[in-house]
């Protein structure tokens, strides 16, 4: 479903990413960790050209997403088949939840006002927020809005998912009814590639994961194996501080 070829970003003299060649599979949940400036979000923002990259290739469901001719309208339709949920949420404030869902539907795929909303309301209650369809983003909890910013990427039904450390703007005791939410996509065959520092998320739902360190994936393991004996040294020294910690 997504496939990196020798993928490489500077920022200046910086190299961001380094010769990065991984694949997501179809229906594959790959959780994409490491230390706090190692490129992971830099990756996942790849895949929707919300970072260019310098040289290589990032292909989605087999399209080309850096190749020169997709710009403008091209770029946009790529980018709506590719669900994509940040860490800050970005809802409309002005919108309710039920539009902030219904509006990319209407605007971009040119479904009917009704259609739209029911499909909204079929999502919201998905998410276990029904009775939040009136409500404005001011008024959510930030497990509620971050919530609503996942029924509004599935609203568009991508064939694949791309969380950006969904959780690390909320509060601890609303981090499990994101994952919650995140782990019915995973057992519903989604495929879905996560930047994450839950842990306990990557153990329990990924297919495999990747640790990156420097811009570079210096491990790609399946988590039963990587947690109980990572093979890299720095996979080691990160985990060994996690534990520490």
């Amino acid at each position: 479903m997504i496939t990196f070829s020798n993928v490489n970003k500077w920022y200046g003299p910086y190299h961001a990413l380094a010769d990065i060649n991984a694949e997501v599979k179809k229906g594959e949940v790959v959780v994409v960790c490491g230390p706090s400036g190692s490129g992971k979000s830099t990756l996942i923002r790849t895949v929707n050209r919300l970072e260019e990259i310098k040289s290589g290739s990032v292909t989605v469901d087999g399209i080309d997403i850096h190749a020169a001719d997709n710009k403008g309208r091209a770029l946009n339709r790529m980018r709506s088949r590719i669900g994509f949920v940040f860490q800050s949420f970005n809802l409309f404030p002005h919108l309710s939840v039920l539009d902030n869902i219904a509006v990319s539907p209407m605007k971009v795929l040119g479904l009917k006002r009704d259609a739209a909303r029911d499909r909204a309301m079929r999502l919201l209650a998905r998410v276990g927020l029904a009775n939040k369809a009136t409500s404005f983003p001011a008024q959510l909890s930030g497990g509620q809005q971050q919530r609503v910013a996942i029924a509004r990427a599935l609203a568009m039904e991508p064939p694949a998912m791309l969380f950006d450390e969904p959780t690390s703007a909320l509060d601890p005791e609303m981090v499990g009814e994101v994952l919650a939410v995140m782990r019915g996509l995973a057992d519903e065959g989604m495929t879905m590639m996560c930047v994450t520092h839950e842990m306990g998320f990557a153990r329990e739902v990924a297919d495999r994961v990747w640790f990156m360190d420097a811009g570079r994936i210096l491990e790609i393991a399946e988590p039963e194996t990587f947690f109980r004996s990572p093979q890299h040294p720095r996979a080691q020294r990160f985990l060994s501080d996690l534990r520490s910690h």
